[in-house]
């Protein structure tokens, strides 16, 4: 039996709908809209154009932007830890890191640079959960980007937790360029059409656009309020 495949679904469904005395429910498509301005925004940009835009969202929802190279990301990593006087870090746990060359960070103890990593283990369970809350960084990899917005779409799944992204007192998100589209319409488009494609998709996808921004008292804005207190974006040149 293949993980993550549902069996049986139609025969399930008609047996409750029988039990309800409910009539069967047809097949829904969805429709073709002769009108589709949401398509229409940024169309035609260009991915450095797509950085601008996402650039300039971060800066009115108080995300930090740092642009790098694949070659540069590690360096560029390690000087934002130690700028953030981080002690304790915690990642998702994906091929990715090897692919862009942060083997080194992914090691459990790095004395020398003063500061221990810790890679989301499945086989731990809950205690995942109890290390990112007291993480100072949570980093997690961008899996589609939205410019407009300046959202991080992530996938989860049993590498990548989704309290690495929650619970850290700041998150990082490493941000390939080849990741951006121009806004939700993309990132949704590209969804649907996994799922039809029979693609495994995940349980819960997590739409993130940089640290929460409240101003509920008396309307003075808070950054922080919940989950992380800072957010970087790192928009990396891909290999």
């Amino acid at each position: 039996m293949t993980k993550g495949m549902i069996h049986n679904r139609e025969t399930f469904l008609k047996r409750i709908g029988e039990k309800l005395n409910r009539p069967q429910p047809k097949n829904v498509s969805r429709p073709t809209w002769s009108y589709a301005p949401q398509l229409e925004v940024l169309k035609g940009y260009s991915q450095d154009e797509l950085v601008d835009v996402l650039t300039e969202q971060c800066r009115l929802i108080h995300t930090d932007v740092i642009k790098t190279t694949s070659d540069s990301l590690a360096d560029s990593l390690q000087q934002l830890i130690a700028d953030q006087s981080a002690k304790r870090v915690i990642t998702s746990n994906e091929d990715r890191y090897a692919e862009y060359g942060l083997q080194s960070l992914l090691e459990s103890e790095l004395p020398a640079e003063g500061y221990n990593v810790h890679m989301w283990d499945p086989e731990i369970g809950r205690e995942n959960i109890a290390i990112a809350e007291k993480a100072d960084i949570g980093i997690t990899f961008s899996d589609i980007t939205l410019a407009e917005s300046g959202t991080v779409v992530l996938f989860s799944d049993k590498g990548k937790g989704r309290s690495v992204s929650l619970l850290p007192t700041a998150y990082v998100v490493i941000i390939p360029k080849s990741t951006l589209v121009p806004r939700m319409t993309q990132a949704t488009t590209e969804i649907h059409k996994r799922v039809e494609q029979g693609d495994i998709t995940p349980s819960c996808i997590n739409f993130i656009s940089g640290p929460s921004n409240s101003a509920d008292i008396e309307l003075n804005l808070v950054v922080g309020v919940h989950g992380p207190i800072r957010a970087t974006y790192i928009i990396v040149t891909d290999k």
